[in-house]
């Protein structure tokens, strides 16, 4: 499978959300207000519409920009070795309680070393959908500009070339086709990264628990999948483990 752009002029990224809040009790009764008027899609006819709306909360409000937040950003990229087996991924991770200082030095990287739309791209899995619109709301909604990697409003998917998602090359063309990261690594013959949570998890990891560190692993972990899907696609060798460096 050929690329628009070279694999090593990739910037491989993910991203972990939450709720804004703990819990529904906890949100605001402005946006309470709000939140129900959003979840009536998904709140049963049987169910009490209060408890109906605090379910919808636990299950859903992290992966809507307007109610969640970011709490960790892992990206990584690959620099060439003499031979495919002698390539790098590197990788880094933002991560904390407070969310512009998690943006504020991912923003710093889109606008030096992978800041030009027409020799850089962004690749991960579903980011057209889910991590670039994320990001962009979470941006706009904390006072921050868009750096021109991620000034996509609007555009069409012909004009998002600098945008590669290991989702939609899995398509083939299939409109109506999804394929989640943890199967299509399964399908490639790529081993899962080691972590003891899930996707489902990162809620209770980071109110709960506090354990910033594993869900900057968690993180890390799909962008590295992501990584080894970029290989599989192109015929290269899949990293081994003294090929992954983490910077500190």
């Amino acid at each position: 499978m050929s690329l628009p752009y070279p694999i090593y002029d990739l910037l491989f990224l993910d991203v972990e959300t939450v709720s804004g809040f703990p819990s529904f009790d906890e949100v605001p009764v402005e946006i309470q207000s709000l939140w129900t008027e959003k979840a009536r899609y998904w709140i049963r006819n049987d169910d009490d519409p209060e408890e109906g709306a605090r379910k919808a909360y636990e299950s859903r409000a992290a992966i809507l920009a307007e109610f969640g937040q970011i709490v960790c950003i892992s990206m990584g990229f690959m620099t060439k070795g003499n031979r495919p087996e002698e390539d790098v991924l590197r990788l880094k991770s933002w991560y904390g309680t407070e969310e512009t200082e998690i943006l504020d030095p991912f923003v710093a990287v889109l606008t030096t070393q992978f800041g030009n739309p027409m020799s850089h791209m962004l690749c991960g899995h579903n980011i057209r959908e889910f991590d670039v619109p994320y990001l962009c709301r979470r941006m706009l909604m904390k006072g921050m500009g868009l750096p021109p990697m991620l000034d996509v409003a609007g555009k069409r998917p012909w004009q998002l070339k600098h945008i590669l998602d290991t989702m939609e090359l899995w398509k083939f063309g299939d409109i109506k086709h999804y394929v989640s990261l943890k199967l299509l690594t399964h399908c490639l013959g790529i081993p899962s990264p080691k972590n003891d949570i899930s996707g489902a998890d990162v809620g209770r990891v980071y109110y709960k628990d506090k354990d910033l560190d594993a869900l900057a692993t968690y993180c890390e972990g799909d962008v590295v999948a992501v990584a080894q899907v970029i290989r599989r696609f192109c015929g290269l060798p899949l990293l081994a483990e003294d090929q992954i460096t983490k910077a500190s």
